[in-house]
């Protein structure tokens, strides 16, 4: 809310210079570091200071007396060399805070947005790794669609690649199985791939002769013929609906299954690369070691200027289409740009659209959007890169300078996390994860740990809590848990995972904002089992004596108001963790607050509902951030 105040007063003081000294002049707002000093700052007159030729404070006293206090503002100082200081109304203020959105709509609705996210290979189940990508990319589209952004969320299924047909390998050629036998294979079918799929890797080290077996699947895999392609078809299928459930277990969903069959069945690269022939952006080597491949030359690129090989190769000697490749086409599809379409049908058991070959008529309008974020681990930047240079070199200038990489650091565990759970590290270092070594910890069984010891923790605290209460209760907790962990680190780092350190009810952690929030609550619960009003109006609050409102409780409120204002930097540099700050910041205030400005055993009412508006602003302020980051909010802690 407090962007929709600075926005009025920017205007305002705007027309104020403009009419005074006929400057036309954008007059930026800061928030001072002490409430002492108000609650905005304008050094307007410091910058108008050169082009007028005058003294700032002479130009901010001027300034003053053309522009009076608007509503909403109690006084206006200069203070220092020329500052224009707002102070607020501050009942008022709080009045609008308790109820107008802290989060205003824009001005003008914004084009689509598609963050595509989650993106695991169909082969085995998910990892510890794979949950930082979906939590992220799920709290973007949260933060996006807070902010009037209308967001289409895909998730890319690779069921053609190289995993996948290792996986097919390992059930044809190691452990001899049909069809049908895969099929009658029980649940959980996304652990059994994650084992045979490392055994595949160790196979393949004994005889490297045998991959020419992956390469033939591969072939039927694209082609989609044969008996290994409907394996390949049966797996992928399988996996990805163990992959949906486990990430329904933490509240993210898809509007959208994009295939990668789908892609190659409905000649999509085919479309794109005949494009990139005649643009020139390929050539068909005849020699060295890319002989036979079609590559991108990049040496004359900036961004590729220095490496040692930085031609990429888009189709292979034998015929098959890198990644890299599919996903040009693919990245031409999401902005509308290719031409053709899927189609598109419903897999009514999971409830989510799919791409298919022919499909249904009736589906909402998928792609064509105005800007696209692909949520993709650090490692993948060059390739992101290349898919870039690749609309680029197609004329697409604009939308390759809207594509933009939601880059991450990967995940590791600690050292105490991974002694937890049963593997060795070196010299007290983390644990680094390898699914083709079989190397990791499954998303699943961490979540069913962290629920057994959210359990635990609970039951040591409420012991008259059991059954199903008790469950659901734990769910939340640890969906809380893992979740915050996830985003509250800076997208930069390597995040080292700790069952403790995520679980922990004090704190930087999920379970830390979930207790903030139930004792918020709590007042309200306490203040009508006394017969005390347990809410505040906002005209009710808007008639309390500006003078109740201390610095401090002041402070709580000023800062909830910059709620809409830390999702609007966050969502804009995709540093995701400053909405994490954000929340932390309200909890931590709120917890050093509550034991000083006591409401069920205050005395005088009129403080009472100051106390208590502060408290409820607060909770309103929390559970926005909770909502984005997706934290639940439980019933009792």
């Amino acid at each position: 809310m407090l962007a929709a105040w600075k926005q009025e007063l920017v205007a305002g003081l705007a027309a104020a210079i403009r009419t005074t000294f006929g400057v036309d002049h954008t007059p930026v707002a800061e928030v001072p570091p002490r409430r002492a000093l108000g609650d905005l700052a304008f050094p307007a007159a410091l910058h108008l200071a050169r082009t007028l030729r005058r003294k700032p404070r002479e130009i901010a006293e001027e300034l003053a007396r053309a522009f009076p206090p608007p509503p909403g503002v109690r006084e206006i100082r200069i203070e220092g060399a020329g500052y224009l200081n707002i102070y607020f109304d501050r009942p008022a203020f709080a009045a609008r805070l308790l109820g107008e959105p802290l989060i205003p709509p824009p001005a003008a609705p914004p084009g689509k947005v598609i963050v595509e996210h989650t993106n695991i290979n169909p082969n085995k189940a998910a990892h510890i790794g794979h949950l930082r990508n979906a939590v992220l990319g799920d709290t973007l589209v949260r933060c996006l669609r807070a902010l009037g952004t209308p967001v289409e969320v895909q998730n890319y299924i690779d069921d053609t690649g190289v995993q996948v047909a290792d996986v097919v390998v390992g059930f044809v050629d190691i452990e001899g199985r049909d069809v049908a036998a895969v099929a009658a294979l029980p649940e959980p079918f996304d652990f059994h791939c994650w084992d045979l799929y490392s055994r595949v890797g160790a196979w393949y080290e004994e005889d490297p002769t045998r991959q020419a077996l992956r390469r033939a699947t591969l072939h039927q895999l694209e082609s989609g013929c044969g008996e290994r392609a409907e394996m390949g078809r049966l797996v992928a299928r399988r996996v990805l609906a163990r992959h949906l459930a486990t990430m329904a277990r933490l509240g993210i969903g898809y509007d959208l299954l994009t295939h990668e069959s789908d892609i190659l069945a409905l000649d999509f690269f085919h479309l794109a690369f005949e494009q990139l022939k005649a643009a020139g952006a390929v050539r068909l080597e005849s020699e060295g070691k890319n002989a036979g491949c079609w590559v991108m030359p990049l040496e004359g690129t900036p961004e590729f200027a220095g490496l040692e090989d930085p031609d990429k190769v888009i189709v292979r000697s034998d015929g098959t289409i890198t990644y890299v490749g599919k996903d040009i086409a693919y990245q031409m599809w999401k902005f509308g740009l290719l031409g053709r379409d899927f189609g598109y049908r419903r897999w009514e058991e999971a409830g989510i659209w799919q791409t298919t070959t022919d499909g249904v008529d009736d589906h909402p309008p998928f792609g064509g959007a105005e800007r696209v974020v692909n949520v993709i681990d650090a490692r993948q930047s060059y390739l992101q890169k290349i898919v870039r240079a690749g609309l680029s070199a197609l004329g697409h200038h604009e939308a390759a300078g809207r594509s933009v990489h939601f880059a991450y650091e990967m995940v590791s565990l600690s050292t105490a996390t991974a002694s937890l759970l049963g593997f060795a590290t070196e010299d007290g270092r983390t644990l680094e994860m390898s699914g083709r070594k079989g190397i990791g910890v499954k998303a699943d069984d961490l979540l069913d740990r962290l629920e057994e010891k959210a359990r635990e923790e609970i039951a040591s605290r409420n012991r008259e809590l059991a059954g199903d209460e008790l469950a659901a209760l734990a769910r939340q907790i640890s969906t809380a848990a893992l979740r915050f962990f996830m985003v509250k680190a800076t997208t930069t780092r390597v995040l080292a995972f700790d069952f403790d350190e995520a679980l922990s009810f004090e704190g930087d952690s999920g379970p830390y904002l979930q207790y903030s929030l139930v004792r918020a609550r709590n007042i309200g619960r306490k203040l009508s089992a006394a017969g005390l009003e347990a809410e505040v109006a906002a005209g009710a609050l808007a008639a309390t004596d500006a003078g109740l409102w201390s610095d401090d409780l002041w402070e709580l409120v000023h800062a909830v108001a910059r709620t809409g204002e830390a999702v609007e930097k966050a969502a804009a540099t995709l540093e995701l963790s400053l909405v994490a700050r954000h929340a932390l910041d309200l909890a931590q205030a709120f917890h050093a607050l509550y034991h000083h400005h006591p409401v069920l055993h205050e005395d005088n009412p009129d403080l009472r509902r100051v106390r208590l508006a502060t408290f409820q602003i607060f909770a309103r302020g929390l559970r926005a951030a909770t909502e984005l980051l997706g934290v639940p909010e439980p019933a009792r802690m």
